[in-house]
């Protein structure tokens, strides 16, 4: 289990830009949100990575740079990225299920094609939103099971507005006894 104010996992995968994301090189004034998706078969994630990309600018504004990032390889993250019309987010790809287990993520098997057609890798990750401090600290986290009821961009944007106004600290990372 990842703690909060604890430093997280490494991260390090090829992105469609030709570059590589590394998570410890990430430059930004308050870090990194790291939307981990289903791949591009699921079709809850495409709508949810549109909601993302629509929010990038917010973000930046606040000083958080955001990736999205799968287990499915090149071809079809591009295929995610131009479903959702991608300009402005950022993809990683290759996630090995190893590293999704690292961050906490849950591991699906394939139920074949989904309702829009698309066959399920074998195996996948299911979601997981993280943000991630610039020290590579976790700042805040959320792990699903299956692909409904993400936590929405607009109020994490909100929860950080909050959080810089008032230097509210990561919370949860208590790990004594109860």
């Amino acid at each position: 289990m990842l703690i909060p104010r604890q430093k997280t996992p490494n991260l390090t995968l090829p992105m469609l830009d030709g570059g590589r994301f590394d998570l410890s090189s990430e430059t930004n004034e308050r870090g990194t949100v790291i939307c981990f998706y289903r791949g591009l078969h699921c079709p809850i994630c495409a709508n949810y990575l549109k909601e993302l990309e629509a929010r990038i600018e917010a973000f930046a504004e606040r000083g958080v740079n955001c990736i999205a990032i799968s287990s499915d390889g090149e071809d079809r993250t591009r295929a995610m990225a131009e479903k959702i019309e991608a300009k402005a987010l950022r993809f990683a790809y290759d996630l090995p299920l190893t590293v999704a287990r690292d961050w906490g993520l849950y591991i699906s098997t394939s139920r074949g094609k989904t309702s829009i057609g698309i066959e399920e890798p074998a195996l996948f990750s299911e979601p997981g939103l993280f943000m991630v401090t610039p020290e590579q600290s976790l700042y805040y986290g959320s792990v699903q099971t299956m692909p409904f009821v993400r936590p929405h961009f607009s109020e994490l944007l909100g929860a950080l507005d909050f959080a810089i106004a008032n230097d509210y600290p990561a919370r949860g990372e208590y790990t004594g006894d109860v």
